[in-house]
Parts: C-alpha cells; sequence; structure tokens
C-alpha cells in the first residue's frame, strides 16, 4: 500500500517509515528539513525507489499545499499517518506562554486538518481509505487525573474532536480514520525515562491500523488496540 506519514524524520515517523518499508510498502515522507534527514536519506537510497522525501510544515497552508500536489497528482494514496506534533513550552495557570500554546494548536490540531483536507482526493482514489492521527492519552479528558500540560493537552483533545468530526463526515464513503496514542516512548519528546521503545510502539500500531474494520472508525485506541476514554 502507499502511506504519507508525517514528522518522519525521527522517532515514531521513522520507525513507521522502517517497519512499512522492511514489509514493501510505499511511502511519502514529509519532514520539516529533508537535507538534514540523514536517516531518511539512508533510507532512500535502500528503497528501490519506495521512499520519497518532501519538505512538509504542516502549520503553513503553503507548505501542506505543495506537499498535496506532489503526492496526490493523480494518484491513489492508501493510509495517511499525521504523526507529526509537538509538545511546547509547558507552565503552571498562571505562567502559561499562550503564543507557544497557539504555536502548538497549529501544529497538533490544525495541521492535521489541513492535510487531510489537501490529501482528501488522493485518498478518494486509494483502497484502504485510512486515516491516522497520532494522538495522546493525555488529549483524554477522562483520563486526566494529574492537571499541567496546557497547550499539549488541549491541542491534542482538540485534534481528537476533529478526529471525531472527520469520522462523521466521510466514513459513508468508506473512511477509517482514528486517533491513536502511542504510549509512552524514547523519542525526543517522550525522553530516555519512558517505558516503550519506538520499535515497540510502531509495531503495535501497524498492527492496529491492518486490522481495522468499518466499525472501528471515529474511536480512540492505544497501540495496543485496546479502547480510551474520551
Amino acid at each position: 500500500m502507499r502511506y504519507a506519514i508525517t514528522g518522519a524524520s525521527r522517532g515514531l515517523g521513522l520507525e513507521f517509515v522502517r517497519q512499512l518499508l522492511n514489509r514493501g510498502d510505499t511511502i511519502e515522507a514529509g519532514v520539516r528539513s529533508p537535507s538534514e534527514a540523514r536517516q531518511l536519506q539512508e533510507l532512500v537510497r535502500g528503497a528501490e525507489g519506495r521512499l520519497r522525501l518532501h519538505a512538509l510544515d504542516i502549520s503553513d497552508s503553503k507548505s501542506v499545499d505543495a506537499f498535496a500536489a506532489t503526492v496526490g497528482q493523480g494518484e491513489a494514496l492508501d493510509v495517511l499517518i499525521n504523526n507529526a506534533g509537538v509538545y511546547g513550552k509547558d507552565g503552571a495557570l498562571t505562567e502559561l506562554d499562550y503564543e507557544s500554546m497557539a504555536s502548538t494548536f497549529a501544529v497538533n490540531t490544525l495541521g492535521p486538518l489541513r492535510l487531510t483536507a489537501a490529501l482528501l482526493p488522493a485518498l478518494r482514489r486509494g483502497s484502504a481509505r485510512r486515516i491516522i492521527h497520532i494522538t495522546s492519552q493525555m488529549g483524554s479528558i477522562g483520563d486526566n487525573g494529574m492537571g499541567g500540560s496546557y497547550g499539549y493537552r488541549i491541542s491534542k483533545a482538540a485534534m481528537n474532536m476533529a478526529m471525531r468530526n472527520m469520522h462523521v463526515d466521510l466514513h459513508g464513503e468508506g473512511f477509517v480514520t482514528i486517533s491513536m496514542h502511542p504510549g509512552w516512548v524514547q523519542t525526543d519528546m517522550g525522553g530516555p525515562n519512558a517505558p516503550l521503545l519506538p520499535e515497540a510502539s510502531v509495531r503495535g500500531m501497524i498492527n492496529v491500523i491492518d486490522r481495522l474494520k468499518a466499525e472501528d472508525g471515529g474511536r480512540f485506541f492505544s497501540y495496543e488496540g485496546q479502547e480510551l476514554p474520551w
């Protein structure tokens, strides 16, 4: 199948590329700076044309439009994995950096919306019609017992609602769109003390994606396939 993956230069995005390439899929990888994505460049050399790198800033409409024009021009796209995200600055309620929060929202919430809309024609030509949003359990209102992380939590909760809207709008066309929590993973965002390696997280998420059925659309899953509270 043909995948588009954002935030593909490191962490979960890079691991998605590795595992999907290894099993024979084709990937359009979106990264902020292709010239600095050295690990991806190495993978391109051994991918026999099944991996292409593209400059993509999902918070910028012109960048998204250019990506969609290249990736979706007359071609079919089977799966979109909206993986790119930022944590932003944290702070107590009385010390919030609202400009940072707005930037976090622009990437984590508006970015997936913007890109999904731009790639919709290509996704409609695809056979799988799957849209995957990598979110976080920190975006769960029902699971929030710690507070803090205002910008990140709010942006991910809003993205979950955006996903649910997409489900309502698109499921009649055979689309399956979900939110997925990757676990607490050893990435730049998750930090070195996280209990989960990217390999295990992505292996689990791919397994969930492969097994999606129509009735799974609009739901919130963990990387292990467990349904999570909103």
